[in-house]
C-alpha cells in the first residue's frame, strides 16, 4: 500500500520526530550533539525553514519548524540524516541504517498549538527522567525561548511574539508556562497526531487544510466523517 504524502504547506509549522532504529542511541558524546546541532542549523538555512523549538535526545530528536518552501522540511531531514549517519558510522566504526524509518510529522495550527508543542518538545528530557527541570537540559531551545540565551538555530514564531510586548515579557511568560506540565489529554493528542501523520488542530482548521490540499486531514470515523469538507465534496454537498 502506497504511503500518503505528508501534509506540507509553506508557512504552516510542523512538529517532526526522528528516532533511532529500535530506539537505540544516536547521540553519545558531546561531539555528536554539536555535529547534529550544526547540521540542523545549516539545513534550516539552506532549505529555508524557521526553527522555533528543538530537543536532541540520546535516541531521537524533535523539531518544531515552519518551512518557507514546499519541500523544505523533507530536504532538511534528508540533509541532516545523511550527514549525521556518515559522521556516526565513521566515528563508531559501524555500517547500516541508523534511523527507525521515515521521520514522523504533523502540520499544526499555530494559534492553538505552536506554544504548547514548543513546551512539549523542550520538556522531553523531564518526561524521560534525564533532568528534573526543563532548564537543566542543555540540548534544547529552552535556553533561547525562556532565558534569552544565544542560539542561532532558533527563530521566534509570531505566536511566541504574542506572549508579551517586550522581549523580557515574552521570555517570562514562556518560562512560566513551561513550569506547568501539559495535561495528559494534550500530550496524547500531540503524540497521536505526530505518530499517525494527521493534522493537529480543531475542526475548522482541519477543514481549511483539507480544502487547500484536497485530502482528508483527520482519520475517517466509522460510517464516514460527515462533518469534513472532503466528505461533503465527495457527497456533492460542498
Amino acid at each position: 500500500m502506497a504511503r500518503l504524502p505528508r501534509f506540507v504547506l509553506p508557512g504552516y509549522p510542523q512538529h517532526v520526530i526522528q528516532r533511532g532504529n529500535n530506539h537505540e542511541r544516536i547521540l553519545y558524546e558531546e561531539e555528536d550533539y554539536w555535529f547534529m546541532w550544526e547540521k540542523i542549523g545549516a539545513a534550516a538555512e539552506k532549505f529555508q525553514c524557521d526553527l522555533h523549538a528543538y530537543v536532541l535526545m540520546p535516541n531521537h530528536f524533535h523539531l518544531l519548524l515552519t518551512p518557507r518552501l514546499e519541500n523544505g522540511v523533507g530536504k532538511l531531514m534528508q540533509y541532516v540524516g545523511r550527514y549525521y549517519v556518515q559522521h556516526f558510522n565513521a566515528r563508531y566504526e559501524r555500517t547500516g541504517t541508523l534511523w527507525e524509518g521515515r521521520y514522523r510529522a504533523t502540520l499544526l495550527d499555530p494559534k492553538q498549538f505552536l506554544v504548547p508543542v514548543s513546551h512539549y518538545v523542550e520538556a522531553n528530557p523531564v518526561r524521560a527522567g534525564l533532568v528534573k527541570r526543563v532548564g537543566d537540559y542543555g540540548w534544547s531551545s529552552y535556553g533561547a525561548n525562556a532565558l534569552g540565551e544565544d542560539d542561532p538555530l532558533v527563530t521566534p514564531h509570531a505566536e511566541y511574539d504574542r506572549l508579551g510586548r517586550s522581549t523580557k515579557a515574552r521570555r517570562t511568560a514562556y518560562a512560566a508556562q513551561a513550569e506547568q506540565p501539559l495535561e495528559e489529554t494534550l500530550l496524547a493528542r500531540i503524540r497521536d497526531a505526530t505518530n499517525k501523520a494527521w493534522v493537529l488542530g480543531d475542526e475548522t482548521f482541519c477543514e481549511s487544510i483539507e480544502t487547500k490540499l484536497n485530502r482528508r486531514a483527520l482519520p475517517r470515523q466509522r460510517g464516514g466523517d460527515r462533518r469534513s469538507a472532503a466528505y461533503r465534496r465527495a457527497a456533492g454537498r460542498a
